[in-house]
Order: structure tokens, then sequence, then C-alpha cells
């Protein structure tokens, strides 16, 4: 009998606001087969837990995708509950990454939310990717119902670091700074 390997990957975002103090948004992603596991903290709202449950599905080589249908808790500053979906379409050097979810949250219906972070990508090279990126939140509520921008990763082993610029043609845009971790094959 095969077991299924345990996959981990580890991330913290930090947000430089031009208006808003800057904070960071850390996210622990762990992976079994069809089993998804996600637990975040300040992306819905700021000192907020996020807790979820998903199911991943993949088909195809190249061209592949990848979705993860998940079902989550939200506690802290929001609170409520959360279906969400991650989904990877990836051609050639081309990828196009998409999340998001809808807060229904338990306090006031009116204050439920659509939530989205997506990225279209080329990677020219394996240890880059530039892009495209757009995101709808409340825990930076800048002027925009939907900040769009660009991006420049770059990636070592299982190590990712990557820059986004969001809202570039303003005064004062957001800088945000990622750095990941990938842990695979754990039995």
């Amino acid at each position: 009998m095969t077991r299924t390997s345990w996959s981990f990957y580890a991330s913290a975002y930090t947000y430089i606001l031009p208006d808003e103090a800057d904070y960071l948004q850390p996210t622990f992603l762990a992976d079994r087969g069809s089993l998804h596991l996600e637990a975040r903290y300040n992306y819905e709202d700021l000192e907020t837990v996020s807790l979820r449950i998903g199911y991943n599905m993949s088909t195809g080589d190249d061209p592949s995708l990848a979705v993860t249908a998940m079902l989550g808790g939200v506690f802290g500053q929001t609170s409520g509950i959360a279906p969400g979906y991650r989904m990877t379409l990836a051609w050639g050097i081309a990828t196009f990454d998409t999340e998001g979810e809808y807060l229904f949250d338990a306090e006031t219906m009116d204050d439920s939310f659509f939530y989205s972070w997506s990225e279209l990508t080329a990677a020219p090279v394996d240890w880059m990717t530039a892009g495209l990126v757009m995101q709808r939140t409340r825990a930076n509520m800048g002027p925009r119902e939907f900040q769009r921008g660009f991006l420049l990763g770059v990636a070592f082993e299982r190590v990712d670091l990557t820059g986004y610029l969001f809202n570039p043609d303003d005064a004062d845009p957001t800088w945000v700074v990622a750095v990941g971790v990938g842990f695979g094959a754990i039995q």
C-alpha cells in the first residue's frame, strides 16, 4: 500500500501601506492527497484568524488545472463562515493563480464580503516570475475596491521571494513583500 506524502507551505506577506499601519499576513498550508488544510492571520481583516479545510482536484500536465474547494471559519475582529476556492491554470511559461472566498459575516449580513487575490504570471526562467496581480480585501481599506499592480518573484530551491506593487499610479502606492518556504514528501 502506497502512503500519500504530506506537503507544507508557509508564507508571510508584509504589507507596507501609505496611510495605515504596516502589517504581516502569515499563511500555512498543508496538503495530503485530496486533503487541504489552511490557516491564515490578518487575511480577511486585521486581528482575524481563518481556518479552512478543502478538497484538492487536478488534471492535465501542460496545460494543467488544479482546483481546491474550501470551507472555513473566521474568528477575531471579523467572524463568520467562508466558503472559498483556490485555482491554478498553467500552460507553458504562463500561470493564472486565483483564490477567493465569500465571508458570511456572523455579526451583520451587510458586512459579508467577497475576497479575492489573482495573479497572471510568466516564468521566462525557472527561478523568476513576473506579472500582474489584483486583490480585493477588507484588511487594508484603500480608496479602490480592487487593487491592481505588478509582481516580480525569484525562487531558490524551497524558498521564494516576491515583491508586489499595488496601485502604481497612486501618489502613495501599496508595497507587499512576500517570502514563502515549501516542504514536501513527509510520510
